[in-house]
């Protein structure tokens, strides 16, 4: 599923990270990728539903995102699970390294998408997990504003 927005081609979404995490920041980073990535990518395939970033040596590295071989680059294609290293100022990198040893926060993608240069970005958000009462208290604030606007325009 490809999804144009404002930021530019969205190709993949984590939906479940803003229920199961409380997003804090977020970030854009590029993403370092083959070829046969980039044109997989191209053509709307991957999936990073259980993705996550990690801190190793100083850097920022993007484990278990999905993006699938590319059929006509086969004899020299990629590992569909492969880490692959994200790209951020050396400020960003030493303040998400900071919050995710000091106080406990994971990195998770958004999500997936080309920007206007046509580059391969990705949404890094800083984030803590939800409690299952968090998340209870979230979904009923949504219910009341769907039902608030409801309300609204019936009212006229």
């Amino acid at each position: 599923m490809v999804e144009v927005t404002s930021a530019g081609l969205v190709v993949a979404r984590n939906r479940k990270a803003r229920h199961d995490y409380a997003v804090e920041d977020t970030f854009e980073a590029g993403i370092v990728l083959a070829g046969s990535e980039v044109k997989s990518l191209r053509g709307g395939r991957a999936n990073i539903a259980d993705s996550h970033a990690i801190e190793q040596d100083g850097e920022i590295w993007l484990i278990n995102a999905h993006i699938p071989e590319y059929a006509s680059a086969r004899h020299f294609g990629h590992e569909s699970r492969r880490p692959r290293k994200l790209l951020l100022h050396r400020r960003q990198v030493a303040r998400l390294i900071g919050a995710v040893r000091r106080e406990g926060k994971t990195l998770v993608p958004l999500s997936i998408y080309f920007n206007a240069r046509g580059r391969a970005k990705v949404e890094l958000a800083l984030a803590h997990g939800k409690k299952a009462h968090d998340k209870r208290s979230s979904i009923k604030e949504r219910e009341w504003q769907r039902d608030r606007q409801r309300l609204m325009k019936a009212r006229g």
